[in-house]
């Protein structure tokens, strides 16, 4: 099993690989690795295949932020009830059960700040159990899912003399 794991990094960084170069990178056979690929596909393992884009490249506003949310777990269910409730708002992006002050991470986009201020106040506050949220909205992109995305020009700040 741990050298098929290697067709599934291949297939992280680049889902668009041939399984011909993955047989070709990985060593084991073309009709097997088309073979695993299949079985993950049928048994979830591979969840889904994706592009990522930099929208700000397409000229399109996109604004990220994490919102860290306090909630009162559930009897029998813990976090599990409210956490599956969000995700399934199409703005959420992510949902983690985390450690620290609050209970849940969520990654959400929007077209602007309002438009991730109405998702706070009128989804996720109103949600029975939810005891709190603090909002960051994130400025800058530099990396993302393992992806530089910043261009590698030079500084345009001037250097600094005492």
């Amino acid at each position: 099993m741990k050298e098929t794991n290697e067709i599934f990094r291949i297939l992280e960084q680049d889902a668009r690989t041939p399984h011909k170069e993955v047989a070709s990178r990985t060593g084991i056979p073309l009709k097997e690795v088309t073979k695993v690929i299949r079985e993950a596909e049928l048994s979830g393992a591979i969840v889904k295949y994706r592009t990522m884009v930099n929208w700000e490249k397409l000229g399109e506003q996109q604004v990220m932020a994490l919102i860290e949310v306090k909630v009162v777990p559930e009897r029998e269910v813990g976090f599990d009830a409210i956490a599956e409730r969000v995700a399934r708002y199409p703005e959420t992006r992510s949902v983690f059960l985390v450690s620290g002050g609050y209970d849940l991470g969520i990654m959400i986009a929007g077209k602007d700040i309002y438009e991730i201020s109405r998702f706070v106040s009128e989804k996720l506050a109103t949600i029975a159990g939810v005891q709190g949220t603090v909002t960051h909205f994130f400025l800058k992109r530099y990396k993302q899912d393992g992806e530089i995305l910043i261009d590698r020009k030079r500084s345009r700040r001037l250097p600094f003399t005492p």
